[in-house]
C-alpha cells in the first residue's frame, strides 16, 4: 500500500455504510485509501505521513451544499443587511443610520416587516426623504424595492413589458410603487447601480469560501454561472486551490441560446466544473409570482414563471437530449407538476434531473419522485425562517391554511423513497450546514426553543439530515465515489467536535468545526 499523505483518527467516523465503525482512515492523492483502527495508522505511515487524532472528534463525509449562489450572491450582498430587520420602525431606523455614498443599497429584506401592508417605498421617503436612490432586495432575491429618485434614474414611470412573468408594480393611478417583481424587472434598476469591481468580486468569493469551508462544507452547487464566474473561479484557481468544489449549473431564460448552455458544459478547472442547466419555472409565493392551481389570497401566483409553459418543456427536451441535466426552482404545486410531467418525457442521464424548493405539493406528487429518479432539492431553514406554525406569515396568509399545511413535506419525500439533497440556497438563508441539519430535525431555528415547530410531522431524523449532505448530495450529482468513507472514495472529510447523529441539535448547531479536508489537503483548521 502506498504510504499516507495523512492520517486522521478519532472516537467516532461515521463512514454513512453498515458495518463496524473505524477510528482511523488514511489519505493519499486526494483518495481514501485505508480505514481501520488507531492501531492500523502504524502500518500506513511513510516518511512524510502526517498524522492527526482528533481526539473525541466525529468524521463524516465531506458535507455538500445542494443549493448555492456564490457568484451572485456576492452581488445581491452589497450594502446594508436587513435580514434581521422586522417591523417598518426598525427598517426606517436602519436606513437613517447606514452609510451612504450616493446610492443606498440593503439585502435580505423580509417583506413580513411591512406587518400586513404592501411592499412599497413609503418608508423609504419617510427615512430618507423622497431624493435618495434606494435599491433594497428583498429575502427571496426575486424582487427589490426601491426609491421614486432610484425609479427616475431608471427612467421607469409605469408598467412594462417582459419576456419572462416579471412586472413592475403599479398603483391603481398606474403610478409605480418601487416594488419591482423578478429579475428582468429588478434589473432595471440594477443595471445602473455602482460598478462592482473585478478585483473586489475576486476577494468576496475567496472570503465566501473560506468560511464555508469553516462550517464543513467541502462542496456545493452553483445555481447560476454568471458572465464572469468563468474568470472570477480561474483567477482565484491561479493563486491556488480553491476551498470547495462546485458544480455549476448555467441560469436558462426564456429565449436563451441553448446551443451556448451546452458549450458551457465543456468548461472545467481543478475543483470546479459546469454541469447541468438551471430554469425557473415559477418565482415566490412571498411575492405573488409562484405557479398554483388556484390563485393565493390576493388572487395572485396563477402563472408560470415563462410565457409560454411549452417553451420550457422543449427547452429542457433540447439540453437533455444533448446530456445536459435539468434543475428546475419549482414552487408552487402546478409549477412542480408541470416539472415532473416534463421530466416524464426526458432521457434518464448519469445525473439525475432535479426540482429545487417544492414548497407547497399535494400528495399524488409526493410519491413521482422516486418513479420518475428525481431528485429533491430543498433548504430546511426556507421553512423555519421565513414561515410560523400559526401560519401568521406573509408565505402563510398568501397560501391558505390547506396548501400551507402541505408544505415543505421532506420528510414525506424520503418516506416515499425520493433522494433528498439539502443545501441553504444563499444568500437567501445562511449557509451553515450545522444550523441547517438542527432545522431539518427541529421544524425551527436552531438555539430557539420558545419557538414552535413548522408541521413537526415533516422532521427529518439525524441520519435522514446528515445523508442530505453527504450520501444523497453525491447519489444526486451522479458520484459514485463520493459521500461515503471508504477506500477508493474521495478523501472530501469533516470532522466536527460532536457527533451530528447523536448530539442535540441545538448544541449541534454552535459546536466547532474540527478540520474540513478537501481532496486530501486541509481546508480548514480550527
Amino acid at each position: 500500500m502506498t504510504a499516507a499523505d495523512v492520517i486522521l483518527m478519532a472516537d467516532r467516523i461515521r463512514t454513512m455504510a453498515a458495518g463496524p465503525q473505524p477510528t482511523a482512515l488514511a489519505v493519499a492523492g486526494g483518495t481514501i485509501t485505508a480505514v481501520g483502527d488507531r492501531a492500523d495508522a502504524r502500518d500506513w505511515c511513510g516518511p512524510g505521513t502526517e498524522v492527526l487524532d482528533l481526539g473525541s472528534a466525529t468524521i463524516t463525509p465531506g458535507l455538500v451544499d445542494g443549493h448555492a449562489h456564490p457568484v451572485m450572491g456576492i452581488g445581491l450582498t452589497r450594502g446594508v443587511d436587513l435580514s434581521q430587520v422586522r417591523t417598518l420602525s426598525a427598517l426606517k431606523d436602519v436606513l437613517r443610520n447606514a452609510r451612504r455614498d450616493g446610492w443606498l443599497e440593503g439585502w435580505g429584506l423580509d417583506p413580513n416587516a411591512f406587518e400586513g401592508a404592501p411592499v412599497a417605498f413609503a418608508p423609504l421617503v419617510e427615512a430618507l426623504g423622497p431624493d435618495v436612490p434606494v435599491f433594497l432586495r428583498l429575502f427571496d432575491a426575486h424582487s427589490a424595492l426601491v426609491s421614486p429618485r432610484a425609479l427616475e434614474l431608471a427612467g421607469i414611470t409605469g408598467p412594462r413589458p417582459f419576456r419572462s412573468g416579471a412586472s413592475v408594480v403599479c398603483g391603481a393611478d398606474g403610478r409605480p410603487t418601487g416594488h419591482l417583481l423578478e429579475l428582468e424587472a429588478v434589473e432595471l434598476v440594477r443595471s445602473i447601480l455602482p460598478e462592482d469591481f473585478a478585483a473586489d468580486r475576486r476577494a468576496r468569493l475567496q472570503e465566501l469560501m473560506r468560511r464555508m469551508a469553516a462550517t464543513g462544507l467541502t462542496g456545493a452547487n452553483a445555481m447560476d454561472f454568471e458572465e464572469d464566474s468563468l474568470e472570477l473561479f480561474r483567477a482565484l484557481e491561479d493563486d491556488g486551490d480553491l476551498p470547495l468544489r462546485w458544480r455549476c449549473a448555467p441560469f436558462v431564460m426564456p429565449g436563451a441560446e441553448l446551443s451556448h448552455v451546452v458549450s458551457l458544459q465543456a468548461m472545467s478547472g481543478r475543483r470546479w466544473r459546469v454541469e447541468g442547466a438551471k430554469f425557473m419555472i415559477d418565482g415566490t409565493i412571498d411575492g405573488g409570482t409562484a405557479w398554483l392551481d388556484e390563485p393565493d389570497t390576493h388572487g395572485e401566483s396563477t402563472a408560470c414563471f415563462w410565457p409560454d409553459p411549452e417553451e420550457y418543456a422543449e427547452a429542457a427536451r433540447f439540453l437533455a437530449g444533448r446530456g445536459v441535466p435539468i434543475v428546475t426552482h419549482a414552487i408552487g404545486d402546478a409549477g412542480i407538476r408541470y416539472v415532473l410531467d416534463t421530466f416524464a418525457g426526458l432521457p434518464r442521464l448519469r445525473v439525475p434531473h432535479r426540482i429545487e424548493h417544492l414548497e407547497t405539493m399535494p400528495c399524488d406528487l409526493v410519491g413521482r419522485f422516486a418513479e420518475l429518479d428525481v431528485t429533491a432539492s430543498m433548504q430546511p431553514t426556507h421553512c423555519t425562517h421565513y414561515t410560523r406554525a400559526d401560519h401568521t406569515d406573509n408565505w402563510s396568509r398568501r397560501l391558505g391554511k390547506l396548501r400551507a399545511d402541505r408544505a415543505f413535506r421532506a420528510r414525506d419525500l424520503r418516506d416515499r423513497g425520493a433522494r433528498l439533497a439539502l443545501g441553504s440556497d444563499w444568500p437567501i438563508a445562511p449557509f451553515d450546514p450545522r444550523g441547517i441539519l438542527a432545522a431539518a430535525r427541529l421544524r425551527r431555528p436552531a438555539g430557539s426553543p420558545d419557538v414552535d415547530p413548522v408541521l413537526p410531522e415533516q422532521a427529518l431524523t439525524a441520519r435522514m439530515a446528515l445523508e442530505g449532505y453527504t450520501t444523497q448530495a453525491a447519489a444526486a450529482a451522479g458520484q459514485p465515489d463520493a459521500g461515503r468513507i471508504a477506500p477508493g472514495f474521495r478523501a472530501d472529510l469533516t470532522a466536527f467536535a460532536l457527533d451530528p447523529l447523536t448530539a442535540e441539535p441545538d448544541e449541534f448547531a454552535e459546536s466547532p468545526v474540527a478540520l474540513t479536508l478537501v481532496a486530501g489537503a486541509i481546508a480548514h483548521r480550527a
